[in-house]
């Protein structure tokens, strides 16, 4: 497979019914222009796993507007009233995640554990059909491993070999997701030869990513 795509090409690789990983946070370090050739594609019945489901009128939260998301997790909804909606309605199936858990079950994903185990959530309605483990007198909730089969991140600037920089806090999610994923599809803003990103700088090494787009910035 080439690495460098047009938007066309790479976005034809999310087919119905994936499983899809999208970085950002409330839209930042979002991959807007592959998920605005999603939307323009008409894919559907997605399963989407991302930080949150941002504004109605932005990047993901135009993807849950559209119902073309069948099932989110994620760890915040509040900004955007038509997740809510459909989650209250039973169109679409929303699972909370508290962030630092949703970040870890990524990683795990990522690094080919099962799992993690964590107290957050005990007490609460997040333990709820989960199982329990004790160690060393500690109640400990199991958190199942999370991947995708597509993962579409957001960077700065990539080599054409794929290697990635991440603009400060745009890195949110996009470096987890990067490893957790069976095809992983990278917007950048701007695309440099090899040897131009110091390797003190490469946030996520060209081996995690598949393909690389030239976005919008």
């Amino acid at each position: 497979m080439k690495k460098l795509m047009n938007i066309d090409e790479a976005a034809a690789h999310i087919k119905d019914g994936m499983t899809v990983m999208l970085g950002g946070f409330l839209g930042v370090g979002a991959p807007s222009t592959v998920i605005d050739k999603m939307i323009e594609n008409g894919v559907k019945d997605l399963t989407v796993i991302a930080n949150d489901t941002s504004f109605p009128d932005q990047n993901i939260g135009k993807l849950v507007v559209n119902k073309q998301v069948k099932k989110v997790i994620a760890s915040h909804i509040g900004t955007n009233p038509e997740t809510g909606r459909q989650m209250n309605e039973n169109e679409m199936e929303v699972i909370l995640v508290p962030q630092g858990t949703l970040a870890e079950q990524v990683r795990a994903g990522g690094a080919g554990l099962g799992g993690v185990l964590t107290p957050t959530g005990l007490g609460t309605v997040v333990e709820d059909g989960k199982q329990k483990v004790t160690i060393n007198g500690k109640v400990y909730l199991v958190e199942e491993a999370l991947k995708a089969d597509v993962a579409v991140i957001k960077a700065l600037k990539a080599d054409k070999k794929g290697n990635l920089v991440y603009d400060k806090a745009a890195r949110n999610f996009n470096p987890l997701m990067a490893m957790a994923a069976d095809l992983v599809i990278a917007e950048v803003d701007e695309i440099v030869e090899v040897g131009e990103i110091s390797p003190d700088m490469v946030m996520t090494p060209n081996i995690f990513v598949n393909i690389v787009v030239k976005g919008e910035k």
